[in-house]
């Protein structure tokens, strides 16, 4: 999700799946003024969603700008039958731990389930 989205998203009262795991920070003065001005303009969401939100739109902005550098192996053909080269770039390795975490996660609330 790109940031300029979030307002959509916001409007449309997404739904997810949380981890129970909570993160704080300490924003910068200009930073917690232009939250507080964010949940002025949606009240039905909190400060909490909406640095939620906020943090989790910015993470898969970063995973789609990750430069692509092209390895040396063929990975696929186009539609057009060119060569598509495997990414030896951030974004492998990023996808790698993600669903490393993902899975660790639901195995955690599987655990607290039982």
């Amino acid at each position: 999700m790109k940031i300029k989205d979030l307002v959509n998203y916001w409007d449309k009262h997404a739904r997810g799946r949380l981890t129970r795991d909570a993160t704080f920070v300490a924003l910068s003065d200009q930073h917690h003024r232009q939250l507080e001005k964010l949940a002025a303009l949606y009240p039905l969401k909190s400060p909490q969603d909406l640095m939620r939100d906020l943090i989790s739109a910015a993470l898969d902005e970063i995973e789609t700008n990750f430069p692509y550098v092209e390895g040396t192996e063929v990975v696929a053909h186009d539609e057009d039958g060119f060569e598509i080269y495997e990414d030896k770039g951030l974004t492998p390795e990023f996808v790698r731990l993600s669903q490393k975490h993902i899975k660790r996660l639901k195995a955690r609330q599987l655990e607290s389930v039982a």
